[in-house]
């Protein structure tokens, strides 16, 4: 059945693009207040927003193992980060990958090489992952960062030179499996403005070309955003990543409108990696391993959900040498818990909004009709907020907490206040259950 739900997704998917439904009229919330109107629905929330990378470098411990079982992702990309880039990935690591996925579920995306590769090795893998192994999969990303390939090179290598590229590497591997999906153009970094988004060394957008040259045959408009980004041992802080939250409504309706209006089609969009700092951080207040940064990413992951964004991969599910893994060797990061947390939030996207500056709202309800409502607090103060529940009032709901003592725990029935004044601790992120 789940298999069944997944395969209906995709074909509503490909056929709306994740595009948001005929607008409404929305009641605004009044300052300080939330609300969450059921009868609101916004769509399905893709099943491929509950994803991580992994690979040959970011290899889980065999004693880790189920803790990754437990989160419930989605989608692995493979081999994620510049690594497939600059290593020939072999097919017995594709196998090793499938074995993977056997495991822990979820679907594959496979990352070529295309700074270093040709399109006849591309096509290679995708014969033989799809006609030889029968793999089927479905998702393929063309190259790593190409706009960081000029000053790895020590040449030029511009938009120009990369469309016309990822265009060769794309029409080899659909002339091996025409069912493919190709996936780019994988930019490093995002932004909500053309002032604020990647140029090539001639000073044209990135984006912006990509989609001129190869709208018509990518199927999925992919990007990277690490929006906290700092020289030398300069310090991201717990400030600064509350107000960077916000912001990413909008660089994701700049990029649908871009697609739109360049393609003249809504093409779905996906963030395949998501953290806070690129840098190597680690041990700080708002570095990638704090908590600070699981509870950011819990709000983030809910602004994605929230503007219909296809595909989301965290970066990165297993490494040692950084902060954004979200384990390393035998420790499991903060950032873990958020997927245990989302693993029972519900399927369809239902209307809800905030009326209280750095506190969060999401809801969606499951099959059958459980109601799910994420409230997320990123103030440093606890906070006692009315919730404009629309519909009948529920005697109790079961409710899943993270913050500073509670990883992701079930607490249990707790009796639904009479005045729906909800109590969210600092810097949490609380999900309540509603049963029908």
């Amino acid at each position: 059945m789940k298999r069944l739900l997944i395969s209906l997704f995709l074909l509503a998917i490909f056929a709306s693009a994740c595009g948001p439904a005929e607008p409404i009229p929305l009641p605004t919330p009044a300052a300080g207040m939330l609300y969450v109107d059921p009868s609101v629905q916004r769509g399905q929330i893709s099943p491929y927003v509950y994803g991580s990378n992994t690979g040959p470098a970011y290899v889980v411990p065999y004693e880790m193992m189920p803790y990754v079982l437990d989160a419930g992702f989605t989608v692995f990309r493979f081999p994620g980060g510049a690594w497939g880039d600059r290593n020939k990935l072999q097919t017995y690591q594709i196998d090793q990958f499938m074995d993977f996925l056997t495991q822990t579920g979820g679907i594959p995306t496979i990352s070529v090489n295309l700074r270093d590769g040709t399109p006849e090795q591309a096509a290679e893998l995708v014969r033989y992952a799809n006609i030889q192994k029968g793999y089927n999969i479905q998702y393929w990303s063309i190259g790593n960062e190409p706009t960081l390939y000029e000053a790895e090179l020590n040449e030029t290598y511009d938009t120009e030179i990369f469309n016309r590229e990822w265009r060769a590497f794309g029409e080899a591997m659909r002339a091996v499996d025409p069912n493919i999906k190709l996936m780019g153009p994988e930019l490093h970094q995002w932004g909500g403005s053309l002032e604020e988004t990647l140029k090539d060394s001639s000073g044209r957008d990135w984006m912006t070309e990509f989609l001129k040259a190869n709208g018509d045959l990518v199927d999925v408009v992919t990007v990277h955003r690490y929006p906290l980004w700092r020289n030398g041992f300069e310090q991201v802080t717990i400030p600064e990543m509350r107000a960077n939250a916000p912001q990413w409504n909008g660089e994701i309706i700049y990029l649908r409108n871009l697609i739109q209006e360049i393609t003249g089609r809504e093409i779905p969009m996906a963030f395949t990696e998501v953290n806070s700092n690129p840098a190597a951080a680690i041990g700080g207040e708002a570095t990638p391993d704090s908590f600070y940064n699981a509870i950011w990413f819990a709000d983030v992951l809910g602004r994605l959900i929230s503007e219909q964004v296809f595909m989301v991969n965290h970066w990165v599910l297993s490494q040692r040498s950084t902060g954004h893994s979200l384990i390393k060797g035998n420790e499991i990061r903060p950032s873990l818990y958020v997927f245990y947390l989302y693993k029972h939030f519900g399927d369809q996207l239902v209307y809800s909004a905030s009326g209280v500056q750095n506190v969060s709202v999401y809801a969606a309800t499951r099959e059958d009709g459980t109601l799910t409502i994420l409230l997320i607090n990123l103030t440093d103060e606890r906070q006692q907020l009315p919730l404009e529940l629309q519909g009948d009032a529920p005697a109790e709901a079961d409710l899943w907490l993270f913050d500073a003592t509670h990883n992701a725990e079930n607490l249990g029935a707790q009796p639904w206040p009479a005045d729906g004044v909800l109590n969210l601790p600092a810097q949490s992120a609380s999900l309540y259950v509603i049963e029908k």
